[in-house]
């Protein structure tokens, strides 16, 4: 026998089943190796930069009058309670609604405070600076006195208070908690105005300008996607419990049923699959609002309930129930449809629970590469979120006519009353792009490991059979890794990268799509439409079959050595010269293991959407926006940790149905190294009259 690949002897030539998996080997695209270290080395320097520059807690709330971080602790300050930024000169909110003002809200005062402040009943209020200089009490006592030291001013203060010069300033509207930011209401208190102006204070503005600056400003892009990112840190112990242990769990549990209800096991995934979907459509309705009294809502706390405010979060959460609803009708159509075929996949199925019986290793092993992701994914959420919040605050350039007392300086200032924002670079958008591609290729690098992995040991047992039992290695699955480990790597991590650069660049282009949609750049003749469209269809068409030559690439990685481009050119002459055997074979099967992974990726959401729905994620500290993100995290985690497992299945059927038309191939149409557990299974459906035609 000239070895495993037919045409493609052996690095060294030598004959028996045996020598076709542990021939000599030399290390294989030491160059992309090289490059997937230094990939590694710039992730570290990378994030680095995050963890140095950012501060997580700037992805909620906002920056005083000071430059400080509400929630934060600071030099001056320890502002940990006080998580709220207040406006306290209604004049500077109602100028920046204008057009033609010049004032920015941005430049407007504010200050954090422990709660929104509300006008009294049968006087007037205060919201005054923080003590410092001739104000010598603590910080504490100030919270206690409700942020109010206006009765011991001195004249000259309370005078340049009332020309709303600070230090102290009046609450005259009421205010509500928005995304930790008090949205100002305009509905001006009739008995604090008329006490404001018995003081003979300057006239203040009232118009909805001051309701509609602050809303812009909370409802702001950038603004929705840096809660959205603060939403999934929060949710971390929703992410560890549902995006980690609980697919683990399920996929284990889903492999060892596959081992031992094989024939039950189709059927059980796709009813499982449809009420899993229709559960999490459901839910979506919930948070919506379109069943039940569950909506999200903007407003943290308590309220008056006839007090509305919107939000993009709730506009997101509406288009994601409609696009689940769309998902959720083409899928339990789809699944539908391919009743009939369930009986193939059964067939298919036993192929792999025959081996998964032979090679007990093969449950436990991708626990390694779990452990593995489940570190790098601990590392990178934490540098993401320092990413995101990174950038200098700095004090703004600006041309606005104010005045503020300075408490430390003891008089009033014109020069430095602008306010104060976070610088972002372009470098460090060039730096969240390059953490994101990172954890999508090390992704497939892991998971790319594992298929290897598997397919070495599938192999081993496939082509041991035609000898004695003893040729197969002790523990398979240690030898394929150290085979991978001392060999391999580089063919791996060019694999990986190509599947990684082809599904980013489909992304940007999908994203350069969507802006020029939105812009209405979209290309007129139908011509231009259809090449648009045909593009991106070809794209989706090069990054799936990328993928599956990927994927039999490994296998040939694992068998015979050689690096990724060889074997990839091997294994698609296998598969074109057997293209009606592999497909009649495996399309049912992977539409099977493609349904088991979205059950344990939807019952992860389903239960982050059910731990979402507490209490503590409700409260006003750990409230999460929008289940969208986490709920989204969770699915995608969940489905990472079932590629993992499921892997087991779908690359030992990969590798035991290529083997099976190689040694036929081989052997004149009669695949001599067929175990007779497999050559039985194939009898049972009839798929070797199949193979052979």
């Amino acid at each position: 026998m000239r070895g495993v690949t037919g045409k493609y002897p052996s690095s060294d030539g030598n004959g028996g089943a045996n020598g076709i998996i542990k021939h000599n080997r030399k290390c294989r695209d030491v160059v992309f190796l090289l490059l997937f270290i230094a990939f590694w080395i710039a992730m570290i320097v990378n994030s680095s930069f995050g963890f140095n520059q950012g501060n997580p807690l700037r992805l909620n709330f906002g920056l005083d009058y000071k430059g400080n971080v509400c929630g934060g602790k600071h030099k001056d300050f320890n502002l940990n309670e006080l998580e709220l930024k207040y406006y306290v000169n209604p004049n500077q909110v109602y100028q920046s609604g204008l057009k033609n003002s010049g004032m920015k809200l941005s430049n407007a005062r504010t200050i954090c405070l422990l709660d929104c402040p509300v006008p009294s009943e049968d006087s007037l209020n205060w919201v005054c600076d923080y003590p410092e200089g001739d104000i010598r009490i603590s910080l504490d006592d100030w919270i206690d006195m409700n942020y109010d030291y206006f009765a011991d001013l001195t004249p000259e203060l309370r005078n340049t208070s009332l020309q709303l010069q600070g230090p102290c300033y009046p609450v005259i509207f009421p205010s509500v908690n928005v995304y930790w930011t008090c949205q100002l209401i305009d509905r001006p208190s009739n008995v604090s105005l008329t006490h404001w102006k018995q003081m003979n204070g300057v006239n203040i503005d009232d118009n909805m300008a001051i309701d509609k600056s602050i809303h812009h400003s909370i409802n702001a892009r950038s603004s929705v996607l840096k809660r959205y990112v603060a939403d999934v840190g929060k949710s971390w112990p929703v992410l560890i419990v549902c995006g980690g242990l609980l697919p683990l769990f399920l996929s284990l549990l889903w492999l060892l049923m596959i081992r031992h209800f094989v024939t039950a096991m189709p059927w059980v995934t796709v009813f499982f699959f449809n009420g899993l979907i229709i559960s999490v459509t459901m839910f979506y309705y919930l948070k919506a609002g379109w069943i039940g009294h569950d909506a999200i809502s903007p407003i943290i706390g308590e309220h008056d309930p006839y007090y509305h405010v919107s939000a993009r979060e709730q506009h997101h959460i509406h288009a994601a129930a409609l696009l689940m609803t769309c998902v959720m009708i083409v899928a339990v159509l789809s699944s539908i449809a391919i009743v009939r075929r369930i009986l193939m996949a059964t067939s298919v199925l036993k192929v792999a629970a025959k081996v998964i019986g032979e090679v007990h290793a093969l449950i436990i092993f991708p626990v390694v590469p779990y452990f593995i992701l489940a570190v790098f994914y601990m590392f990178w959420l934490a540098a993401a979120l320092n990413l995101f919040s990174s950038g200098q605050i700095v004090r703004n350039d600006c041309s606005t006519n104010c005045c503020a007392y300075d408490l430390k300086a003891k008089r009033v200032s014109c020069d430095d009353c602008c306010g104060y924002s976070i610088h972002y670079t372009p470098h460090i958008g060039a730096s969240i792009l390059f953490h994101l591609f990172g954890c999508y290729w090390a992704t497939q690098f892991i998971i790319a490991c594992s298929s290897t992995v598997i397919a070495g040991s599938v192999a081993s047992y496939y082509w041991a059979r035609g000898e004695s039992s003893t040729t197969i290695p002790f523990l398979p699955v240690f030898s394929s890794m150290k085979l991978l480990m001392r060999y391999s790597l580089g063919s791996v991590a060019i694999g990986s990268l190509i599947v990684s650069f082809v599904e980013s660049t489909r992304f940007i282009l999908e994203a350069i799509r969507r802006r020029l949609k939105v812009a209405d750049i979209m290309p007129e003749s139908w011509i231009k439409r259809m090449l648009f469209h045909t593009s991106r269809f070809c794209l989706k068409c090069i990054e799936l079959t990328i993928k599956s030559v990927n994927r039999n690439a490994y296998i040939m990685i694992a068998i015979t050595g050689k690096g990724f481009f060889k074997a990839s050119e091997m294994a698609t002459d296998l598969i074109i010269s057997n293209i009606l055997r592999i497909g009649r074979v495996n399309v049912i099967g992977d539409v099977i293991l493609f349904l088991g992974k979205l059950c344990v990726s939807l019952a992860s959401a389903l239960f982050a959407f059910l731990m979402l729905d507490t209490h503590k994620y409700k409260s006003s500290h750990n409230k999460i926006t929008s289940p969208i993100f986490p709920v989204l995290v969770c699915w995608g985690l969940g489905y990472v940790v079932a590629t993992l497992f499921f892997g087991v299945v779908e690359m030992s059927i990969d590798t035991i149905i290529l083997s099976y038309c190689q040694d036929a191939e081989e052997h004149q149409g009669t695949a001599h190294y067929a175990p007779p557990l497999l050559i039985e299974t194939f009898d049972e459906q009839n798929e070797v009259q199949r193979i052979a035609q």
